[in-house]
């Protein structure tokens, strides 16, 4: 009796696991991203309509999978343990709960309140490992145009605002990069394609 119960109690286990995983379009460390902030996320940018085609949605997926990744990587930096972001969200909370009883519902008001949360911790780590660098490291500028000499005409004191966007670009493919060896990151290509469909 007991194989048959440890076998039931597995299967209902497996069931379990591969339909809350048919909720959620990708796990990034173990954390889900659910359909339903993928899709509000996905409407908010697009004027409230969602596209059917798969491209523009796995396209979409895959700047929002970017965007987690940043956001996990601040929260291992600590840099939601701060004094003055944990201000910042908490004046916005204040904001929003005043809000919320005129317009607001609460299901939209959690996805704001996480979505700025996550926004600012984004913006605070992207200044920190791309955008400081750029300004700050004269050196690393000089070395970044002369390593890629080929592909400017001028010299850097004439295009160094150009120089210094390419750089910010090279840094943020690379901390990418990092991030996704470090991270791991499944899509779940099956519910891309259910949420694909006309």
């Amino acid at each position: 009796m007991l194989p048959v119960k440890k076998a039931y109690s597995l299967f209902v286990f497996s069931f379990i696991c591969s339909y809350s995983f048919a909720q959620n379009v990708a796990v990034i460390n173990g954390k889900p991203i659910s359909t339903k902030e993928f899709i509000w996320s996905y409407k908010k940018s697009h004027n409230g309509s969602v596209s059917t085609d798969y491209a523009d949605l796995a396209s979409y997926l895959n700047l929002y999978l970017n965007f987690k990744l940043k956001v996990l990587d601040a929260r291992e930096m600590g840099l939601d343990k701060n004094p003055v972001y944990q201000e910042e969200i908490k004046t916005y909370e204040t904001a929003l709960e005043t809000r919320k009883k005129t317009s607001v519902n609460s299901k939209n008001h959690d996805f704001l309140l996480n979505e700025y949360r996550e926004g600012v911790l984004m913006f605070n780590v992207s200044e920190q490992k791309i955008w400081n660098k750029a300004q700050d490291d004269e050196q690393a500028i000089k070395d970044f145009y002369r390593n890629n000499k080929k592909d400017y005409k001028e010299p850097l004191s004439e295009i160094k605002g150009l120089v210094i966007a390419d750089y910010q670009q090279s840094l943020e493919e690379n901390w990418l990069k990092s991030l996704k060896q470090k991270y791991q990151v499944k899509v779940n290509e099956n519910e891309l394609k259910k949420l694909a469909k006309p």
